[in-house]
């Protein structure tokens, strides 16, 4: 599941409203828990200016393979763990280039 696009109901800051979104995989499932640690992806990437924030841009080569429709952006700082079941769908997969900014970005998030 690691570095795969998914689409999940996700929590609001209120943790009682929730709204479907794209997320990033972080983690393949988590022993015998079957729990994923998932990101947040927001399409509203004028308000992505964090420095964990990842922007994916609809321009780039490799963009199809995501799945998603529009620039979006990770946003490494809007983290949750959640069981496999509740992933509605796969859209894609986040390409190799992403991959290494979301590692950097998780290394200086965390600070390790």
């Amino acid at each position: 599941m690691k570095h795969k696009i998914v689409l999940v109901p996700f929590p609001f800051d209120n943790l009682k409203d929730m709204k479907v979104r794209p997320a990033l995989c972080l983690t393949d499932l988590i022993s015998g828990y079957q729990h994923i640690v998932i990101a947040f992806i927001t399409s509203q990437t004028e308000k992505a200016d964090e420095d964990s924030d990842v922007k994916i841009i609809s321009t780039d080569k490799d963009f199809a393979e995501t799945g998603l429709r529009v620039d979006s952006a990770i946003r490494l700082h809007r983290l949750v763990t959640i069981p496999k079941k509740s992933i509605l769908r796969e859209l894609g997969e986040l390409p190799d280039t992403y991959v290494e900014k979301v590692n950097e970005k998780l290394k200086e998030l965390f600070q390790i």
